[in-house]
């Protein structure tokens, strides 16, 4: 990003608004949300800050601002936080009105009241004498901002939004709160008023982004938020998308329409998701974007309104596709689908789900599981078992979900034919299956474990076990914490052995408690008794166990396993 367009500063909020800069809250941004949590958090931050022994001040975070003339500034981010600061300002001048007309140093009062409100909530423009505020709020809120709360008078209930009342009660809240501080010591209220605006003001400090334009806000965002702050980037998106529309004359009633169907979206998919299912939605239907891309390409893409009626219809139709690879079981799909889905999501693998979605659209049902089916093959081969790069395997996902997108394949043959390459062949996904170690202290290895292992099991009796049952468990028969001298093994053989797959299997809860770290002699006494077929082989197979016959067993294991996880028109 250019230095030229992105500033970044610490300021105090006395010099972002006490001057004759202005800030708009984005006509698109969502609406004011804060609740009493958050006043309650303020008011305790700002409060510890007046005491005498308090913080000299209190960081309000990043704020981010666009702005092409460096006089008026968009809130890209910040908006809840810059709308309260500005209601505590108006509850302090609420009550410095009260001041006034109970006949308290009136005049006095009224120049105090006049020079805060022209300092940090409105002023009168000096070429046009056009009164101007300092904040406006968006479309849904501006309007009961400018015309209740501003003004200082009564403040309707009826007929109004929730942001709108929301609003309200922020403001009667810190009005309460600005009277019980007059309350709490003594002095010349007036001046204690005005005090607490100035501290208020010095004490309460940003760190202040500032962009040219929207790709910067967007690329701010990705910092940040790689380094740990979540901003809302996915307003962001919303307000360049809303812009498109209010460019193009769109009516109140159809704007008003699209945003309920974007906030139904959002709202099923919580916002933190959002994005994700951006770009997998994109790329299901488009060519590749990287994640750092993305907005920079819906930019250039999504220029008319036209456009974006048509990105808005093609995410709804996508939405519950991928709710239901995220989250599988609520879904209506088949069983078999669910546990398909259950298992990709076990792996954490994500990059099929491009041409999962584009195939959704355009495969018949059988296709769709067949398809289904062989992405977890892939990620059991490709990602679980050989771990090999998965920027490779996501690129060509997305190619071939591209060309399922323009109908160019529309049958699960060719779709198979064009994965070829991310598909490892018999013989080297045995060899990797043979050496594979996974360490099941991880809560999501041990899953894939047990996947593993209940596959196998079904492949050799033909019982089908959930793998995500609580009756079962892994047993790792060289024990995870083998006491010295376990079986004959050197503490580097057992350090180096115990989670490697062939000295794990499945025993029942209770089975596996009661072993703990029995001697392979009694363990195998018991595993002989198992109701798994996979145990009681490994007892039969085994007199005794050795590094050798850890390695004998897991070669086993790998020949199933290539049975099982297997694609025969690409093996």
């Amino acid at each position: 990003m250019a230095a030229t367009n992105f500033k970044t500063e610490n300021n105090t909020f006395r010099k972002l608004i006490g001057n004759g800069l202005t800030y708009r809250i984005p006509r698109f941004q969502r609406d004011y949300s804060w609740t009493s949590d958050e006043w309650e958090d303020l008011w305790m931050d700002m409060s510890a800050t007046l005491k005498a022994d308090g913080e000299s001040a209190h960081y309000m975070g990043y704020l981010v601002l666009q702005s092409a003339d460096d006089k008026t500034f968009d809130v890209i981010d910040g908006q809840q936080r810059l709308t309260t600061i500005s209601i505590i300002v108006l509850a302090i001048l609420k009550n410095l009105q009260r001041l006034i007309d109970s006949g308290n140093e009136p005049e006095a009062n009224r120049r105090r009241k006049e020079q805060i409100q022209q300092t940090y909530v409105g002023y009168l423009d000096p070429v046009t004498l056009v009164a101007r505020p300092k904040l406006s709020l968006n479309r849904n809120n501006n309007g009961y901002y400018q015309t209740y709360l501003v003004p200082l008078g009564h403040l309707p209930q009826r007929g109004f939004r929730a942001s709108e009342h929301l609003l309200r009660k922020a403001f009667e809240w810190f009005d309460k709160k600005v009277a019980a501080y007059l309350k709490e010591s003594t002095g010349d209220e007036g001046m204690r008023l005005a005090k607490l605006v100035e501290d208020i003001s010095d004490r309460l400090f940003f760190t202040v982004i500032t962009v040219t334009d929207e790709l910067n806000a967007y690329k701010v965002f990705e910092t940040l938020n790689a380094r740990g702050v979540r901003l809302s980037a996915t307003d962001l998106l919303k307000n360049y998308l809303f812009s498109v529309l209010d460019r193009g004359g769109e009516t109140d009633h159809e704007l008003r329409s699209l945003e309920d169907r974007w906030e139904a979206i959002v709202g099923r998919l919580q916002s933190e998701n959002f994005p994700d299912f951006l770009r997998i939605h994109w790329n299901s239907r488009r060519s590749f974007a990287r994640q750092a891309d993305l907005f920079k390409t819906i930019r250039a893409q999504v220029r008319a309104p036209e456009a974006v009626f048509r990105l808005l219809r093609e995410m709804e139709e996508d939405l519950d596709t991928y709710l239901a690879l995220s989250v599988p079981e609520p879904s209506d799909w088949t069983r078999e689908d669910k546990n398909l889905a259950s298992a990709l999501k076990s792996f954490r693998v994500r990059q099929p789900f491009p041409l999962l979605l584009a195939a959704k659209r355009i495969f018949d049902a059988p296709d769709f599981t067949g398809l289904l089916r062989a992405t977890v093959v892939i990620s059991m081969r490709f990602n679980v078992i050989g771990s090999y790069s998965a920027a490779e395997q996501e690129r060509k996902y997305n190619e071939v979900a591209e060309r399922v997108a323009r109908r160019e394949l529309t049958k699960l043959g060719p779709v198979l034919s064009a994965m070829r390459s991310i598909y490892p062949d018999d013989t080297t996904f045995q060899a990797a299956f043979a050496e594979k170690t996974i360490r099941t202290t991880d809560a999501r290895n041990n899953r894939v474990v047990r996947f593993i292992l209940c596959a196998l099991e079904k492949h050799l009796s033909g019982q089908d076990y959930s793998f995500t049952s609580d009756a079962f468990n892994v047993e790792h028969v060289l024990p995870q914490n083998a006491p010295d001298g376990w079986g004959g093994f050197s503490n580097d053989d057992a350090e180096a052995l115990v989670y490697r797959l062939g000295n794990m299997t499945l025993l029942q809860t209770g089975s596996n408690r009661e072993l703990a770290a029995a001697g392979y002699a009694d363990k195998r006494a018991d595993y002989r008794k198992s109701g798994f077929a996979i145990t009681r082989k490994l007892a039969d197979d085994n007199a005794e166990w050795t590094p050798e016959r850890i390695a004998a067993h897991q070669n086993w294991m790998a020949r199933q396993a290539t049975a099982i996880w297997r694609i025969a028109q690409l093996s």
